[in-house]
């Protein structure tokens, strides 16, 4: 019978800890071989240069001991030497002599280097005599004949030079001297230090290796100078710190018969740049693996845990709403998800209608509620009117004011629509301005002015009530003249290339116009103090206007020319559907109109 075996299920948290194993291991495995590459690279280039160096060395103990032989053998066998050292310096024997030695060491030179001076000192006569080209300058030559003589006749250093490459200081500057004597004849040897060591300080040996040369004391007989020119400061401390960071390899290599030593220092040296691709490879294998980790982190709380708290298919959807199956999945979080997630779908497709409806009928309600706060505030305002007219005793007033009343209060309680003409609106507002005019009489003039062309035009109805209403509250006084005045037209909208346009209407007063405080708060949106009442209309006409055109009117508040208050409303096209619910109202306006107390 075959064996069925069940798949076992892993959570998400058993394969991160699986590439976090394998991401660690490589990074650790990566170390390992780039610090091994590292250090022998740098082993490898520490024996190169010192090799190099040893066969530097071994050419210059060749040329230190052809050129001791040579000056030997001329002292001893060379004519011109006894024939100079018979007679004095101004002599015509000696000077021909001179001649001919001089081009024998100029053939030295050539074969050795120009960095080679030769000089020929005659003890009895004291007279120092140079042999070929120096390469020294004159006060070098001076300090050099008056010291001559001194270590001839010290015997303590006349043995110490005695055919042995030592170390001297010449006006400050330190050479490699070495004398040959015969008899009382004497050949000089002198080479600068610095000339000896720059074909070594010319190596590679890093930006902070030198080469140097060490008197049998300890004492330095060259600066330390890097192969760019830069003088190091090779004090212990400094090294010691250096050698934290960039470890150093120190290469001494002795002179045949000289009383000093070469020494290299190589530090980060001609391994730089693999040294430095090496670390940059490991650079990036840290970068890589704190990403991965990082994305592993991200991964486990954006989508692990979501996961497991809700238990969402990240799966498909078909034309008609139904959920593709996802295939099988060996985590178990999504293996759970995909068995609860048609469920939930069946939850959401009920849901989703219900809310939709319900967020329309919060509009509906919210936009209705803020009609009928509107209209208490004007039937209020009437009210109040009507009250002031017959204390006075205004009885034909009273009469005229309880017809455009009775108008005005029709137009209001008529079918709520969203959207009326604007020719029936104007109306509206003449008639109520009819009514404060014969509370006011001389006190309140205004002026209707509307273009042919907005005749048709369809806006929420109040709207201009609400600011006409406030330019009467704030802006008429019996004290003095107040002027009302009302300009419509029609404009095109530049973003739409004349295919849509947008109603502007501008009611300004000449009354004192808004206060600043609350001319700021207008013009930023924010929200005006309604514990006294005052304003309610205002901020409910612009909420109303939002909730019907969304971002696409404007209403704009500041100071009409001459003083007063100013408001420009801009209004688009009403939507489509309210437009076509709003059209068969009948009452036609009148282009012009105005009006003053009796």
């Amino acid at each position: 019978m075959a064996r069925h075996t069940e798949r076992k299920l892993h959570p998400i948290q058993h394969y991160v800890r699986i590439i976090l194993i394998i991401s660690f291991s490589a990074l650790i495995l990566d170390f390992i071989i780039s610090f091994a590459s590292i250090a022998i690279v740098k082993q490898q280039s520490a024996r190169d240069l010192r090799d190099t160096s040893y066969l530097y060395i071994n050419r210059i103990n060749a040329d230190f001991a052809y050129i001791n032989h040579f000056m030997g053998w001329t002292l001893a066998n060379d004519e011109n030497v006894r024939v100079m050292n018979a007679h004095a310096p101004d002599e015509p024997e000696f000077l021909k002599a001179s001649k001919t030695l001089y081009r024998r060491f100029v053939e030295v030179q050539k074969g050795y280097g120009e960095q080679y001076n030769f000089l020929l000192y005659f003890d009895k006569k004291d007279y120092l005599q140079n042999c070929a080209p120096m390469g020294m300058t004159y006060k070098e030559y001076q300090a050099l004949q008056k010291q001559v003589g001194l270590y001839i006749k010290d015997k303590v250093y006349y043995e110490k030079l005695y055919s042995w490459w030592s170390t001297v200081q010449l006006a400050g500057k330190s050479f490699i001297l070495n004398i040959v004597p015969y008899h009382d004849s004497y050949l000089i040897c002198l080479i600068s230090a610095d000339d000896l060591i720059r074909p070594l300080r010319e190596t590679n040996l890093g930006e902070n290796g030198y080469a140097s040369l060490i008197s049998e004391d300890g004492s330095r007989v060259t600066s330390p100078i890097s192969n760019k020119g830069k003088l190091l400061d090779p004090s212990p401390a400094r090294a010691a710190l250096l050698d934290l960071v960039q470890p150093k390899t120190t290469v001494n290599g002795d002179f045949t018969n000289a009383s000093f030593y070469v020494q290299l220092v190589i530090q980060f040296g001609a391994f730089e740049k693999i040294m430095i691709a090496q670390l940059l490879i490991v650079l990036l294998a840290v970068i890589v693996a704190a990403s991965l980790c990082f994305i592993l982190l991200y991964f486990k709380h954006k989508v692990l845990q979501p996961i497991k708290s809700f238990s969402y298919n990240l799966a498909l959807w078909t034309g008609d709403g139904e959920p593709i199956g996802a295939q099988s999945s060996k985590i178990a979080e999504l293996e759970k998800a995909n068995r609860q997630f048609r469920n939930l779908v069946k939850q959401i497709k009920e849901y989703k209608i219900d809310i939709y409806e319900r967020e329309l009928e919060k509009q509906r309600i919210q936009l209705d509620y803020m009609k009928l706060q509107i209209k208490p505030h004007f039937f209020l305002n009437c009210l109040t009117t009507i009250h002031s007219m017959a204390q006075m005793g205004m009885d034909e007033e009273i009469q005229q004011m309880t017809l455009s009343t009775s108008a005005y209060f029709r137009y209001i309680f008529r079918e709520g629509r969203d959207f009326v003409r604007l020719a029936d609106e104007l109306e509206h507002v003449r008639i109520y301005l009819e009514i404060q005019r014969s509370r006011y009489r001389d006190s309140l003039v205004y002026r209707i002015s509307r273009a042919e062309d907005v005749r048709d035009v369809h806006i929420p109805p109040l709207v201009l009530q609400t600011f006409v209403e406030n330019a009467v509250k704030y802006a008429v006084s019996r004290e003095h003249e107040t002027a009302i005045t009302i300009d419509v037209e029609r404009r095109l909208r530049e973003e739409t290339d004349g295919d849509g346009g947008i109603t502007v209407i501008r009611i300004a007063d000449t009354g004192p116009g808004f206060a600043p405080d609350v001319l700021a708060k207008l013009r930023r949106g924010e929200p005006l103090d309604r514990s006294g009442g005052t304003r309610i209309g205002i901020a409910n006409t612009v909420q109303r206007l939002a909730q019907l055109y969304g971002d696409g009117a404007s209403v704009s508040f500041g100071g009409a020319n001459g003083g007063g208050a100013l408001v420009v409303l801009e209004l688009p096209e009403p939507p489509e559907a309210a437009a076509r619910m709003a059209r068969g109202t009948g009452t036609a306006g009148t282009a012009t109109s105005s009006g003053k107390g009796a």
